[in-house]
C-alpha cells in the first residue's frame, strides 16, 4: 500500500508572531509534516496547543529565546527524535526525527527528517573581520563531516533554511552577488561538495532544472519585492538518492511572500509516494 506524504519547509521568522500564517498554510495545503526555522521561541512558549488542535499531535522542537530555533510538526508519529549542536554552541539550529511509516514501503526503515537552520553569516564575507562569517564556515565544516560522507545512503530528507544560494540561477544576478554572503564561491563550492559527497539529491532542482530561476527568499528592503524580484534560493530539500523515484511534485509558494505580515522566506512543499 502506498500513501502520499506532503512535507513543507519554511523559515517562519517568529512562530508566535506568524502563527496565523502557519494556520493559513495548514488550511490551504494540509502538509503531513511542517519543518519550521527561525521560530525565535523557547520550547516552553511554543504554540503547541494551537497546532495540536489542527491535527499536529507530534511536535519536536529545539528553541531558544529571541533567536534561531527549529521545529517539526507532524500528523505522523515519531519513533526517534534528536538534536545536534554545532561549533560548540547550543543555539538551536537542528532538530531531527524518524517518521514511523508503518504500512508503507518505508515501514522497515522509517524516514529520517532533519531540519536545519544554517547561520546567515553577517554582511562581510571575511572570516577574519567578521566573526559571523567565520562561524558560518565552521558550521559548514561540521556539516560536511556529518552529511558529506555517504550519509545519503539512508532513507533521509534534509530540509531547511541553509542560507546559501549555490547555483548561478539560484540568485537574481550571479555576477553582482559573488561578493555577497550566501553566494560567495567559498560558500557555494563547499555547499555543493557536501551535497555531492553525501550523494544527496537536490529535490528542487530535480523538478526545475537550470537555467530556470528558483527563489525562496526576497528581502524586506525592497519597496516592491515582487516587481524587483531580486530573490535567492536559500531554502532547500535534499534527499537520499534511493528516494528519487518517490518524489512526485515540488512547489514554491511564492504567493506567501505577499501574505499579511509575511516572513521574507516562503514555504517549499514536496510530495512523495511512500
Amino acid at each position: 500500500m502506498t500513501r502520499t506524504l506532503t512535507l513543507a519547509t519554511w523559515n517562519i521568522n517568529s512562530v508566535r508572531l506568524r502563527l496565523p500564517l502557519v494556520e493559513h498554510l495548514i488550511a490551504g495545503w494540509a502538509p503531513d509534516v511542517i519543518c519550521l526555522q527561525e521560530t525565535k521561541c523557547p520550547d516552553a512558549n511554543f504554540p503547541s496547543s494551537s497546532l495540536t488542535k489542527l491535527g499536529y499531535e507530534h511536535i519536536a522542537m529545539n528553541g531558544q529565546k529571541g533567536y534561531h530555533g527549529v521545529a517539526i510538526l507532524s500528523r505522523i508519529p515519531f519513533s526517534e527524535t534528536g538534536a545536534r549542536n554545532f561549533c560548540g554552541k547550543q543555539d538551536s539550529r537542528h532538530i531531527g526525527v524518524k517518521l514511523d511509516l508503518a504500512g508503507t514501503s518505508l515501514a522497515e526503515t522509517g524516514l529520517f527528517v532533519h531540519n536545519l537552520y544554517v547561520p546567515a553569516g553577517g554582511d562581510e564575507p571575511d572570516p577574519v573581520a567578521n566573526e559571523k562569517f567565520a562561524h558560518k564556515l565552521a558550521f559548514l565544516a561540521e556539516l560536511e563531516a556529518w552529511l558529506g560522507l555517504g550519509s545519503g545512503a539512508d532513507a533521509a530528507v534534509i530540509v531547511g533554511d541553509l542560507n546559501i544560494a549555490p547555483l548561478p540561477d539560484d540568485v537574481w544576478s550571479h555576477k553582482k552577488l559573488l561578493d555577497v554572503v550566501s553566494h560567495t564561491p567559498i560558500e557555494t563550492e563547499t555547499f555543493e561538495k557536501i551535497r555531492r559527497d553525501g550523494a544527496w539529491l537536490d529535490v528542487m532542482r530535480d523538478f526545475v532544472p537550470v537555467p530556470e530561476k528558483l527563489y525562496t527568499w526576497w528581502s524586506y528592503r525592497a519597496a516592491d519585492w515582487s516587481a524587483a524580484d531580486k530573490g535567492r534560493r536559500l531554502d532547500h530539500v535534499w534527499a537520499s538518492p534511493g528516494l528519487k523515484p518517490k518524489f512526485t511534485s515540488m512547489e514554491i509558494l511564492r504567493e506567501a511572500r505577499g501574505w499579511d505580515r509575511p516572513s521574507d522566506h516562503v514555504p517549499v512543499i514536496v510530495k512523495l509516494e511512500v
